[in-house]
């Protein structure tokens, strides 16, 4: 059982990254292996809308977005982080998961989708929410904590002032793991859900 954990922050020893590291932790006292990329500082594109991922599979992109999706193929679940900057998803981790979600026609259907946010004060709820949002469109369950999974701080350090966010962290990797094991249970037992598809409301003839 593997998670991938995405760093969406440009700075790799930051709030962000900390908090991750808390997770990961806890994630490996559960026997959940992980694998971590650093995306923060790269520079990423967005999504051009240019349907090539649709007949190739891939991204017209050749980058770390198509590596990235080669990993997460092959995991039971993602764990994103990011950086609040002004009250939303950081620019270079949106066009990421842009990309990786919309261009890897790998089968993400029940793997275990969780986020992790970091800012000094606001906007942090409006970040979870933009990030549940990838995992709800791809049928993936949504591991939750005991409250928001955020942390807060300029520098790292900061975070370990916040006793609740790290409270929080340590309880979303419990959720994750325990999300990631019995799917695999139920894997094996009854399959994955069978989905309706071919419907899309876009009026086109």
């Amino acid at each position: 059982m593997k998670v991938l954990i995405i760093n969406g922050s440009p700075h790799k020893d930051g709030c962000t990254k900390e908090a991750l590291k808390e997770v990961e932790k806890e994630l490996n006292k559960e026997n959940i292996e992980t694998e971590i990329l650093e995306i923060g500082s790269m520079d990423i594109r967005g999504c051009i809308a240019c349907n090539y991922c649709k007949d190739n599979k891939k991204c017209v992109f050749n980058d770390i977005v198509n590596e990235a999706a080669n990993t997460f193929k092959d995991c039971d679940g993602i764990l994103i982080g990011s950086p609040v900057y002004y009250a939303g998803i950081n620019g270079t981790l949106k066009s990421f998961l842009d990309r990786l979600f919309n261009s890897s026609y790998i089968g993400k259907s029940m793997k275990v989708g969780a986020c992790v946010v970091s800012s000094r004060r606001a906007g942090s709820i409006t970040t979870l929410d933009e990030i549940y949002h990838y995992f709800e469109i791809s049928n993936m369950p949504i591991a939750t904590s005991t409250y928001f999974n955020e942390v807060h701080g300029i520098k790292k350090d900061d975070i370990y002032l916040d006793q609740e966010g790290i409270q929080t962290m340590h309880n979303l990797a419990r959720s994750m793991a325990f999300l990631i094991k019995s799917i695999n249970l139920g894997k094996k037992e009854f399959g994955i859900p069978k989905k309706e598809l071919g419907y899309k409301t876009n009026f086109l003839k």
